[in-house]
C-alpha cells in the first residue's frame, strides 16, 4: 500500500462509527471502490448512516453479508475485536486487514507522536497537546482520544505535528505506521478477554508502535515498568526512560523533589514536583512523559513548566465534580482496569466510597486487595461484574450492590460522611449500561449535580 495506490481498489471498511465513517471519507477521497459494514442497530447509527448515504458510499447495517469480502484490503475500527468473525473469515481468505491507523498514517505528511500504555494515555496526550499550544507549535490532537486520525490527516502540513493516542487494539493491524517519536507509559493488565489472558501478547502488541522506527527515531518509556524495558530492550531505534526510581543517564527522573531531565548531555530541572497541577504519582509519571516530548520537540524548559503549572486534567479521569454535606465526589469514569484503579486509590488519604463495576474484562482484582483495605471503607459494586467484585472484596471491606447509577449513588451518600470521598472508578468497559466511559461518566455527573 501507498498514498497513491488506492484509486479504483475495492476497499471494505468494518465498523461505522467515529473511525469508520471518517476513514471511509478519506479513501472515497482518494478513489477507492468502497463497501462499509456494521452489525449494530440503525438507531444508533443515524448520523453515520446520513453522511454515508450523502457521499454515495453502499452500506450495509446489521450484519456482515458476503458482499464484505468482495475487497483486497479490509480496514477495521479501534472498537472491532482481530477476533471477530468478519476479521477471521477475512484473514481465511487472504484479505489483508489493516487498522484505521494505518490508513491515515499512508497520507499523513507531518510528523507523529505516538502515545499508548494502559494507564494515562488520554491525560498525556492531552497534555502533550497543551504543551505544544502553549509553545504556539502547529499540531492536531487525535486517535483514540476521539478525533479520528484519517478526519483530520489531509489538513496537516510536513511542518505539523500530530500527537496520537493509540490502543493496542489499532497497533493489533498495521503494517508501516511508523512514529517519529513513540511513548509507551506502562504496561499493565487489562483487555485480558480479547489478548487470551496472556500478557505477553498484550504487551507485544503495546510494543508494536516501535517496530517500524529507524535509528534516528525515539521510543519514550516508563523505566520503572518491567513489561515496558523488556519490550524497549528489542527497539532498533533510539530509547529514553523516565523513572522514579532511579536517575537515568538520559530521561527524566525526580531529584531532591524536582522533576529533572538530562538529553543529549544536558541537564534540565524543569519544574518541583509540588508545582505540578495534576496530581498522584501517575501523573507524575504522565508529565516526565510529556516533557521529554516536548524538549525533544525543541520547546524550552520554560514554557513546558508553566504548562504543567497550569494544566488542569482531563474530563472523566479524577475529576472533581461536587462537594456535597462534605463529602467529595470524583469522577474517574475513564478507569477501565484495574491498574487504573489502583493509582487513582493512592490519590486520596480520605475514606473513600468506591463505586466498582461494568462489564469486565478478565479484571484479576487481588491487586486492589491491599489498597481497598487500607484506604476503602466501602464498595458499591455495580453493573455485569457485581457478583465478581462482591466475591474478590468479601471480607475485606464491606460491600453493597447497586442495579442502576442512581441507585448507587444513593447507597454511597448513605454510606459516606463528612470528610470522605465518593469515588467512581469502575475497572470495567461501560458497556453493559452505558454506550461508552464518557456516557457514564456524564451520567454520574449529572446524578451527583441533583444531589
Amino acid at each position: 500500500m501507498s498514498s497513491f495506490d488506492v484509486r479504483g481498489k475495492k476497499i471494505s471498511v468494518i465498523g461505522m462509527a467515529r473511525s469508520g465513517v471518517a476513514v471511509a471519507h478519506l479513501l472515497n477521497s482518494k478513489g477507492a471502490t468502497l463497501f462499509v459494514s456494521d452489525n449494530g442497530k440503525k438507531e444508533n447509527l443515524e448520523s453515520e448512516i446520513a453522511r454515508l448515504t450523502e457521499e454515495n458510499i453502499p452500506h450495509e447495517i446489521g450484519h456482515h453479508t458476503e458482499r464484505v469480502y468482495d475487497c483486497s484490503l479490509l480496514v477495521i475500527s479501534p472498537g472491532v475485536p482481530s477476533n471477530a468473525p468478519v476479521v477471521v473469515e477475512a484473514q481465511k481468505r487472504n484479505i489483508k486487514v489493516v487498522s484505521e491507523l494505518e490508513i491515515g498514517s499512508l497520507f499523513c505528511k507531518a510528523s507523529i507522536v505516538a502515545i499508548t500504555g494502559s494507564n494515562g494515555k488520554t491525560t498525556t496526550t492531552t497534555l502533550l497537546g497543551r504543551v505544544l499550544g502553549d509553545a504556539k507549535k502547529k499540531h492536531v490532537v487525535a486517535g483514540n482520544i476521539g478525533t479520528a486520525f484519517s478526519s483530520i490527516v489531509l489538513e496537516l502540513a510536513a511542518t505539523d505535528i500530530a500527537v496520537l493516542e493509540v490502543s493496542s487494539f489499532q497497533l493489533d493491524h498495521i503494517e508501516t505506521f511508523r512514529p517519529r517519536i513513540s511513548v509507551i507509559l506502562n504496561i499493565t493488565e487489562d483487555h485480558m478477554d480479547r489478548y487470551e489472558h496472556s500478557m505477553e501478547k498484550y504487551a507485544a502488541s503495546k510494543a508494536r508502535i516501535f517496530e517500524n522506527q529507524r535509528a534516528d527515531e525515539v521510543l519514550i518509556y516508563d523505566a520503572d515498568d518491567e513489561w515496558c524495558r523488556k519490550e524497549a530492550a528489542l527497539a532498533k531505534c533510539r530509547t529514553i526512560g523516565f523513572s522514579l526510581k532511579s536517575m537515568q543517564d538520559e530521561g527524566a527522573f525526580v531529584e531532591k523533589g524536582r522533576l529533572v531531565t538530562v538529553i543529549d548531555g544536558k541537564r534540565t530541572e524543569v519544574i518541583p514536583c509540588d508545582e505540578i497541577s495534576i496530581k498522584g504519582m501517575h501523573n507524575l509519571y504522565n508529565s516526565m512523559a510529556a516533557t521529554l516530548v516536548g524538549q525533544l520537540l525543541g520547546i524550552g524548559s520554560a514554557s513546558i513548566r508553566s504548562t504543567l503549572k497550569n494544566f488542569k486534567g482531563v474530563e472523566h479521569r479524577l475529576e472533581f465534580v461536587r462537594e456535597v454535606d462534605g463529602v467529595r465526589y470524583y469522577n474517574d469514569s475513564k478507569a477501565t482496569n484495574v491498574d487504573s484503579v489502583w493509582y487513582a486509590l493512592q490519590a486520596f488519604d480520605e475514606p473513600i466510597v468506591l463505586l466498582l463495576g461494568g462489564r469486565d474484562k478478565g479484571n484479576d482484582y487481588s491487586r486492589l486487595t491491599d489498597p481497598v483495605k487500607n484506604r476503602v471503607k466501602a464498595i458499591v459494586a455495580i453493573g455485569e461484574s457485581a457478583d465478581k467484585v462482591e466475591k474478590a472484596f468479601q471480607g475485606t471491606t464491606s460491600v453493597t450492590r447497586a442495579d442502576s447509577m442512581d441507585g448507587a449513588i444513593q447507597k454511597a451518600k448513605s454510606l459516606s460522611v463528612s470528610g470522605d470521598v465518593v469515588l467512581l472508578s469502575p475497572a470495567c468497559a461501560s458497556f453493559d449500561w452505558f454506550n461508552n466511559y464518557e456516557h457514564r461518566g456524564q451520567v454520574f455527573k449529572e446524578l451527583v449535580n441533583r444531589i
